[in-house]
């Protein structure tokens, strides 16, 4: 309770999970909040390696007695995330060596602790590492702010960096009996998949992130009051002369598109004015 974890039980959905991932032997599997390893049993018998991250200590001995044996599962008895917000340096270390190893993918397939979710999900999302595609179960308020659309309550940087840079699909409504301890509330399982077509290289995330995140963190702003504070005068002037944003909106306003655009904006600038002779 203490690390908001809550097991999934029923062997239906976690099956439903598991192949909505489609799991091959090539890929290796980061799966955040194992517990007694109920998942990871499933997840055993398809992947090429699981990475179990467990911060608990009692769950990590059983996972460890459980599964310690086998040359496809990597335990980490740690936090996921480094200063809460940070995904910890070792776990994308051992996860970037095993997708090596294997020459396959790098996927998350977890029952999410509901404290980590929101900040694990964005920082794979916006990983320069590639990690898709991202199958999860997490609290249906959570599930709704990743589809939301622009305008709404929901809608804020989860929701801009998911549909900017993915698509996601809902794969299932999970109900409380399916855990336990049964939670208060209904949760969801979802699928998101990095954009192939048209990938986001590392820089366009560095700046749609660090933009995002300013913005939402004075929402009731406008964006030009937002974009005056975070960016340089001729940075700012360039965005303002564009024409493609309404300057006089609230960061709800902007569609993942439109903050897309704008991130790449931003690079582009960034780019010609390191390039540019002194």
């Amino acid at each position: 309770k203490r690390f908001g974890q809550c097991f999934l039980i029923d062997g239906n959905l976690l099956r439903k999970l598991v192949a909505a991932a489609g799991v091959t032997a090539h890929d290796v599997v980061l799966e955040v909040g194992p517990g007694t390893g109920t998942l990871t049993e499933e997840l055993l018998a398809v992947a090429g390696h699981v990475l179990a991250v467990e911060i608990d200590n009692g769950l990590a001995g059983v996972c460890r007695e459980r599964f310690g044996s086998s040359p496809k599962f990597t335990l980490l008895h740690a936090d996921v995330l480094a200063c809460k917000s940070r995904i910890a340096p070792q776990v994308l270390a051992a996860l970037a060596e095993r997708r090596t190893a294997l020459g396959g993918r790098a996927m998350l397939v977890a029952n999410l602790p509901y404290q980590a979710a929101t900040p694990l999900l964005i920082e794979l999302m916006m990983s320069p590492m590639k990690v898709s595609p991202l199958c999860f179960t997490v609290q249906a308020e959570v599930a709704d702010r990743l589809v939301a659309p622009p305008g709404g309550k929901d809608y804020g940087p989860i929701s801009v960096f998911a549909q900017a840079s993915g698509r996601l699909e809902r794969i299932a409504r999970v109900p409380p009996e399916a855990f336990w301890p049964a939670p208060r509330v209904e949760s969801a399982m979802l699928r998101w998949d990095a954009d192939e077509r048209e990938p986001l290289p590392p820089a366009v995330k560095a700046a749609l992130a660090r933009v995002v995140h300013a913005c939402f963190n004075h929402r009731r702003k406008t964006m030009r009051a937002n974009l005056r504070e975070l960016l340089n005068a001729s940075s700012y002037q360039l965005i303002a002369s564009d024409g493609r944003w309404d300057l006089a909106d609230r960061p709800e306003r902007l569609g993942p598109p439109q903050w897309l655009a704008l991130a790449r904006l931003l690079v582009e600038r960034e780019t010609m004015s390191s390039t540019q002779p002194r």
